[in-house]
C-alpha cells in the first residue's frame, strides 16, 4: 500500500506532464495525418527518431541495455502494442472526428481496463460497473451530434475504441516490466524501436511508399509528436505508472480531454452544445468512479491478503 499512498510533488510533476503533453497532442496528430502521408509510414518515421533518442538517453544515463531473448518478446509486444497499433488507429481515427473527441475516447481507457480486468477474473463492484455506464452514455452523448453525420463518424468510434483497448493491453505489458525492474527508459527504448519495425512491416504489407513531407505542418507536427507526446508523455506516463499504480496514474487521462476539446473549439471550430457539455462530464465522471472504485478495490485486497498495490 505504501506505492499507492505516495503522491509527492515528483509524482505530481509527471502527472502534469503527462495532462499537458497529451492535451495538445491530439492537434497535433491531426495536423500529421491530414499532410496525407499514410498512418503506418508516419509511425514508422515517428517511433524510429523516438526510439533513437531513447537510446541515446539510455546510453548516456548508463541504464541497462542488454536483455536477455525472452525479454525482448515482451519488448515486441509492447512495441506492438502501446507504439504501433494504438497510434495508427488513432490517426486513422482522426479523419474522421476532431482531435478533441479522439481525446475523450481515449479517456475511457480505464473503462477499457475495467473491462479486460473482468475478462480475466477479477470481480468489480457495483460503483465501477456505474461508473462504465456513466461513461459510456457520456460518450454516446459527445458523440451523438456526429453520428448522425453517417458511417464516417460511427468509424471513427470503432478505430478510436480499438485504438484505446491496444493502449490498455499496452499498459500491462509495461507494468509487467516494471515488476521485473526493466527501467522504464530501456523497455521504452526497445519498444519504440520494435514498434517502429511493426509498423514499417504493415506499411510493406498494405503496399504504401515510404515518403516524407517536408513541409512545415508536417515537419512541425512531427518534432512535436516525437519530442513530446512521445519521449516527454511516455517516460512521464510510465514511471506514474510505477510510482503509483496504474489504477491511479490513468486519472491523467481523466483530465486532458478538457485541454483537447478546447483545442478543437479554437483550431477545429468544433461547436459546444448543451448535449456534448452534458456528455463531456458524464464521460468524465464514469472514469472517477471507475478509478475510485478501483482503488477501494485493491485496498481492501491489501487488506485481506496483505498484498502490496503493483508498482
Amino acid at each position: 500500500m505504501q506505492n499507492e499512498a505516495r503522491f509527492g510533488r515528483y509524482e505530481f510533476g509527471l502527472f502534469a506532464a503527462t495532462v499537458a503533453a497529451w492535451s495538445l497532442s491530439w492537434y497535433a496528430l491531426s495536423i500529421n495525418m491530414s499532410t496525407g502521408i499514410p498512418a503506418p509510414v508516419s509511425t514508422t518515421w515517428r517511433f524510429g527518431m523516438a526510439s533513437a533518442i531513447m537510446f541515446v538517453w539510455v546510453r548516456v544515463s548508463g541504464t541497462a541495455l542488454i536483455f536477455p531473448l525472452r525479454r525482448h518478446f515482451d519488448f515486441m509486444l509492447l512495441g506492438m502494442l502501446l507504439f504501433s497499433t494504438n497510434f495508427i488507429l488513432f490517426y486513422v481515427g482522426s479523419l474522421y472526428v476532431v482531435s478533441g473527441l479522439l481525446a475523450v475516447v481515449f479517456s475511457l481507457a480505464s473503462i477499457v481496463n475495467l473491462g479486460i480486468a473482468a475478462a480475466r477474473g477479477d470481480r468489480a463492484g457495483p460503483r465501477r460497473w456505474f461508473g462504465a455506464a456513466l461513461g459510456a452514455c457520456g460518450i454516446a452523448m459527445l458523440y451523438g451530434r456526429e453520428l448522425t453525420g453517417g458511417i464516417g463518424a460511427m468509424t471513427g468510434l470503432a478505430l478510436c475504441v480499438s485504438g484505446t483497448m491496444s493502449f490498455c493491453l499496452g499498459n500491462l505489458v509495461s507494468q509487467s516490466l516494471q515488476r521485473q525492474s526493466v527501467p522504464v527508459v530501456s523497455a521504452s527504448a526497445w519498444g519504440m524501436l520494435y514498434g517502429m519495425v511493426w509498423s514499417a512491416v504493415l506499411v510493406v504489407v498494405f503496399g504504401y511508399e515510404f515518403r516524407f513531407d517536408w513541409s512545415v505542418a508536417y515537419v512541425g507536427s512531427m518534432i512535436f509528436l516525437v519530442l513530446v507526446s512521445t519521449i516527454l508523455a511516455f517516460w512521464a506516463y510510465l514511471n506514474l505508472i510505477g510510482r503509483i499504480g496504474a489504477g491511479r496514474a490513468a486519472y491523467a487521462t481523466v483530465m486532458f480531454p478538457i485541454g483537447a476539446l478546447l483545442m478543437s473549439t479554437f483550431a477545429e471550430g468544433w461547436q459546444w452544445t448543451p448535449l456534448a457539455m452534458s456528455g463531456l462530464l458524464l464521460a468524465l465522471a464514469g472514469n472517477v468512479f471507475v478509478l475510485r472504485g478501483e482503488r477501494r478495490s485493491r485496498k481492501s485486497v491489501g487488506k485481506m491478503g496483505g498484498e502490496t498495490a503493483a508498482s
